[in-house]
Formats: structure tokens, sequence, C-alpha cells
């Protein structure tokens, strides 16, 4: 049971990486649109339910409950480092939000070509 909520869990940290790695690409492109949105909407959700739970991640008491004593980011780094992950990637997603929303928007009809 354990391997599967890691597995999970994986998953998960996988798919907001993306989030954010598209937030940025969105950014640094000037791309607007539904992606850009459900992306920021995604991280919006995952940023409310850490803030809710204290800065935790809920899934770490789901990993506590079944025996799993280590928190995520404890299986790819030092703990002293794992810890300011979730801080750390907090300010990464707020910046690139910030970017992306105030990229330089074109009048309609204009063409960059």
């Amino acid at each position: 049971m354990v391997l599967l909520i890691r597995l999970l869990h994986g998953a998960l940290t996988a798919f907001f990486l993306t989030c954010i790695g598209y937030v940025y690409y969105a950014a640094l492109r000037q791309r607007g649109g539904r992606l850009l949105f459900g992306a920021i909407g995604a991280l919006t959700i995952e940023g409310a339910v850490f803030l809710s739970n204290g800065g935790d991640c809920p899934l770490g008491a789901v990993h506590r409950r079944y025996g799993d004593d280590r928190d995520f980011f404890e299986l790819l780094m030092p703990r002293r480092f794992s810890k300011r992950a979730v801080p750390v990637l907090g300010v990464v997603t707020i910046t690139g939000v910030i970017l992306a929303l105030a990229r330089k928007r074109e009048p309609r009809g204009m063409s960059r070509y």
C-alpha cells in the first residue's frame, strides 16, 4: 500500500510540476488561453489545499497512516531541503503566475508577423 501511495503522490507531484512548467512556458512565449488558466486553476486549488492543511501536504497523513514516516520530498532529497521544498515551490509558482498574467498582450486582430 505504501508503494501505491508513493506512486500516486509522485504522479500528482509530476502533474503540478508540469503545471508550473507550463505557466513559465506561457509567460516566456506570451501565450494565454484555456491551458494556461487550467494550469493556474489547478495550482490555485493545490495552494488552497496546502494552506488549509497548515502548509503541509494532506497526503503526508495518508503516508503515516500506512506506516510510511518519510515525507514525499524526503525520498528525493535530504530532510533539511525537503522541508523547504513546498515553500520554495510556492514562491516559484506565484512568480510564474504573476509573469504569465502580466505578459504583453497584443490588440485583437494584430499579428506578430
